[in-house]
């Protein structure tokens, strides 16, 4: 079902790899850690750091149902395991349309998560899946291709989805709002996202091109 849904972008993924490269980024070299993994400029640098953050998330629902299933009711089960088919294919898109312009798979540090212990999931799931809320609401304003705008709005959807389900696992079917006085998902630059991801992510990551 993953490979299908995933072959549904297809299409899309030429595309998208043909104006990445239209795009390719000119990137400043000044005050960037040499160790750390450059997300580069413009669409490209945008579509990476989507990247970074679908691999964090892929990578810890992987974990969730490869070491927590015993926890969870068979009905919660199988939303995790529709969230992690979820996060693998976004993950798995973005790389490909990237091709060759993709950072590299990122280290993961979930050391402060409890694997065993549903509320420490849950409550990380939540970060997790609103902190993406956040990232592609703060940055899909940045996007010069309507087509890369099309398919972050698409993501984002999905995203919101799950941070919706969370929710209701965690308040046992009470509605949680995140939304502010205007109904609207909070949206977050690059830069406070990635500060706020970083405690789970162990590769050191340079977005000095992205918008600040």
């Amino acid at each position: 079902m993953q490979r299908r849904m995933f072959m549904r972008y297809a299409g899309a993924t030429a595309a998208v790899t043909t104006l990445l490269f239209t795009t390719a980024c000119d990137d400043d070299d000044d005050e960037t850690d040499p160790t750390a993994v450059d997300l580069g400029s413009g669409d490209t640098g945008i579509l990476n750091y989507a990247y970074a953050l679908e691999q964090l998330e892929a990578a810890f629902y992987t974990e969730v149902v490869a070491k927590s299933m015993g926890i969870f009711t068979q009905a919660e089960q199988q939303i995790m395991q529709d969230i992690k088919g979820h996060e693998s294919i976004h993950r798995d898109f973005l790389k490909a349309a990237l091709g060759s312009a993709a950072i590299p798979n990122l280290e993961v540090n979930f050391s402060s998560i409890n694997f065993n212990d549903k509320n420490s999931i849950l409550t990380t799931a939540r970060t997790f899946e609103d902190l993406g809320v956040a990232a592609y609401n703060g940055a899909g304003k940045f996007l010069e291709s309507a087509g890369f705008l099309t398919l972050a709005g698409k993501i984002v959807s999905v995203e919101a989805r799950h941070a919706a389900v969370i929710r209701d696992l965690i308040t046992n079917g009470t509605f949680s709002d995140s939304a502010d006085a205007n109904g609207l998902d909070p949206a977050m630059m690059p830069a406070d996202v990635l500060a706020a991801a970083a405690p789970f992510i162990k590769t050191k990551i340079s977005a000095n091109n992205l918008p600040k």
